[in-house]
C-alpha cells in the first residue's frame, strides 16, 4: 500500500504514465526497485521521468496518507485491486488510486449517475425523488457529486427510500465540502460511501471538480441530466460519460428556461435518451424484463479488436500462457503486446499472475 500511494504522489506522473509502468513492471514495488537503465526503455517514459521515479521522496507523505487512512478507516482501493469499480477501470483515464469510505461494493449491478444544476427547482427535486422512489426496487446503486442542487437532492431521496447512494468529491476525505452537507454525508457513510481520487489535505480547488466529474460518469452504466444550463458542469459529466460510450438522459424542459436548457440541447443533439418516466430509464437499458440478470453478466466480453480477440483466443486454448510465449507466438513487439495485455486486464477481460503469465477472468 505504501508504493502504491507512494507512486500517485510523485509530481510529474499522472494516471496514464503509471498504467504504461504497470504493463511493464507488473506492481508499484516492482517500479521503484527497477534501474533507471530499464525504465529509460519503456516506451514514453524517458529519462526525465525515469528521474523522478528514482528520485522519488513522496514515502514520508505516503507514510502520513497511511495513519489518516488507519484512524479514519478509510479504504484505499488501486486499480489492480479487485474492489476497484470494474466500470470506471475501462475508462482510458481512471484514476489509479481512489479512496473509499462507506459500507458497500463499487461495483454493484446497476448503477446510475445524477447530475444537474446548483439551483435546482422545486420540480427538478421532486423528480429525482421520484425517480429513486420507482428505481428502488431495483437496488440501484445513486452515483452524484455532494454539491449544491440536484446532486444533494438525489442523495437525500436516497437516503429518504432507503437506496445506496455514493457521492464523489473534489477533495480529501479529511473535509466536507460543501459544509452545509455534512450531516447527509455522514448518514451516506452508512448506506454507500464517500469517494475521491485525492488524498487528505487536498482544498476543494475549482480544479478539481472537473476531475471529480470523469469517475462519476466513469462509474456508472448511465447518467441522468435532471436540470442544467448549457454551461454547467452537469453537460461537462454528460459529454465524458458520452465519450465511454454510457448512456445519456435528461430530463426535457420548457424552452425558455435556462435551467432546462443544457437538457434540451442534449436531447436535440442525440447526445441524450429523453427521460420523463421511471419507464424510459428501465426500458432503454433493458431493466423492464422481468428476470434478473446475473452479476455475471458485467464480465461479458467487451468489444475487442483483432490483436486483443488474438490474445484472448491463445489464453483460451493454453488455460494460462507467459507474455514471453505470447510474443512469440503472435509475433508481436513486446511494448504493443504488453498494453494489449493491460487494456484487457483493465477490462476484467483476463488477470495478470506472478512471472507475468496471463489467464482468463473467469
Amino acid at each position: 500500500m505504501l508504493y502504491e500511494i507512494g507512486l500517485t504522489l510523485i509530481k510529474g506522473i499522472g494516471d496514464a504514465t503509471i498504467k504504461t509502468l504497470l504493463s511493464y513492471c507488473g506492481s508499484p514495488e516492482e517500479i521503484f526497485r527497477t534501474s533507471k537503465q530499464h525504465l529509460e526503455k519503456i516506451p514514453g517514459i524517458g529519462s526525465k521521468t525515469a528521474d523522478l521515479i528514482i528520485h522519488h521522496s513522496s514515502f514520508d507523505r505516503a507514510e502520513k496518507e497511511l495513519k489518516f487512512i488507519e484512524k479514519y478507516k478509510i479504504q484505499p482501493i488501486f486499480i489492480q485491486d479487485e474492489d476497484y469499480p470494474k466500470r470506471l477501470k475501462s475508462c482510458y483515464d481512471a484514476p489509479a488510486m481512489l479512496y473509499f469510505k462507506g459500507n458497500v461494493k463499487l461495483n454493484q449491478q446497476k448503477v446510475i449517475a445524477i447530475v444537474g444544476t446548483r439551483n435546482a427547482t422545486a420540480y427538478g427535486r421532486q423528480f429525482c425523488e421520484k425517480l429513486i422512489s420507482g428505481l428502488k426496487h431495483h437496488q440501484i446503486l445513486i452515483v452524484s457529486g455532494l454539491a449544491y442542487g440536484i446532486d444533494i437532492a438525489a442523495h437525500k431521496a436516497s437516503l429518504e427510500h432507503e437506496t445506496n447512494t455514493i457521492g464523489v468529491l473534489g477533495h480529501g476525505l479529511d473535509r466536507i465540502y460543501p459544509a452545509l452537507h455534512r450531516s447527509i454525508a455522514e448518514k451516506m457513510i452508512h448506506q454507500g460511501g464517500l469517494l475521491t481520487e485525492f488524498r487528505s489535505e487536498t482544498n476543494p480547488d475549482k480544479q478539481n471538480f472537473p476531475k471529480r466529474n470523469r469517475i462519476i460518469a466513469g462509474m456508472a452504466d448511465a447518467t441522468l441530466v435532471v436540470e442544467a444550463t448549457k454551461t454547467g458542469g452537469a453537460l461537462i459529466t454528460a459529454e465524458i460519460a458520452n465519450s465511454y460510450n454510457r448512456d445519456v438522459f435528461a430530463v426535457p424542459g420548457r424552452v425558455d428556461d435556462e435551467l432546462s436548457e443544457g437538457c434540451n440541447f442534449l436531447i436535440k443533439t442525440n447526445r441524450a435518451h429523453l427521460l420523463d418516466r421511471v419507464e424510459d430509464l428501465e426500458y432503454i437499458m433493458g431493466w423492464d424484463k422481468d428476470e434478473v440478470q446475473p452479476v455475471k453478466q458485467l464480465q461479458i466480453l467487451p468489444n475487442l479488436n483483432k490483436d486483443e480477440e488474438k490474445i484472448v483466443a491463445l489464453i483460451k486454448e493454453n488455460t494460462s500462457i507467459a507474455i514471453d510465449d505470447l510474443q512469440v507466438k503472435l509475433d508481436m513487439p513486446q511494448s504493443k503486446l504488453a498494453m494489449l495485455l493491460l487494456n484487457l486486464e483493465m477490462q476484467s477481460v483476463i488477470i495478470s499472475l506472478p512471472g507475468k503469465i496471463y489467464k482468463m477472468n473467469h
